[in-house]
């Protein structure tokens, strides 16, 4: 609540008490803005900011703080979310993301990104590893979600990160053909993304060819079981 208009409600508190009038609500909502008030002066706000960036400094201090908890979507769909990438890259993604979620938290903290730069051959710095994680931490709470993580392939594979951007070593060196073309020219990839097939389709037709691999594997089963049993029948005669 803003400065001046928590003037006026003290200035309206006064004339009540001069009055002897009787003011419980209106005395509740003056307590109510002194300590909106408090929470104005708080150290994350800066003259200079623009409400966006304030509010976010803001959440971010409360977040730090615990008065208040990191916002989780209700529904994550990474194949509607990133439809640039197909579900094969997609699961290629979360296989790495497991691989390197050592806690088995759904996250990947400080030390377990540590690892994996360090897996990568490309070992960074403390400060490094937590400027990589501050380019996509969206909800400020020091770690990578999968979505988060996802993040990572979306902005390299825009040429959305910087050429010393440990983020886009990351994604280089990850074994994932996420099309990346380098830092500035990889705008091309949504571009062949869009001429080639609709994500709607494409999307089916690998489901199709997994449904189909799997009846090939089931094929392939019944046929070795049928011939573990051929083989066992003449051994018994």
């Amino acid at each position: 609540m803003a400065s001046q208009e928590l003037a006026q409600k003290l200035q309206r508190r006064l004339q009540l008490e001069e009055s002897g009038e009787a003011a419980e609500g209106e005395a509740e909502a003056v307590k109510g803005a002194a300590a909106a008030g408090e929470v104005e002066e708080r150290s994350c706000l800066t003259a200079s900011a623009d409400a966006e960036l304030s509010a976010k400094l803001c959440r971010r201090q409360d977040i730090n703080e615990g008065a208040a908890q990191p916002r989780r979507a209700a529904v994550f769909n990474p194949y509607t979310e990133f439809k640039e990438f197909s579900r094969r890259q997609i699961k290629d993604m979360e296989r790495m993301f497991r691989l390197y979620d050592s806690g088995r938290d759904g996250y990947i903290d400080l030390m377990e990104l540590k690892l994996m730069m360090e897996k990568l051959g490309a070992p960074q710095t403390h400060l490094g590893l937590k400027n990589m994680i501050k380019e996509v931490d969206e909800d400020f709470d020091g770690k990578l979600s999968f979505r988060e993580f996802l993040l990572i392939f979306h902005k390299a594979a825009a040429g959305e990160l910087e050429e010393d951007s440990g983020l886009l070593t990351l994604a280089k060196l990850s074994e994932i053909d996420v099309s990346i073309e380098g830092v500035k020219g990889a705008k091309n990839f949504f571009e062949a993304k869009a001429q080639a097939l609709s994500s709607a389709s494409k999307f089916e037709a690998e489901i199709k060819a997994e449904q189909d691999e799997r009846k090939r594997e089931e094929e392939e089963r019944k046929h070795r079981r049928a011939a573990f049993r051929e083989l066992k029948s003449a051994f018994s005669q």
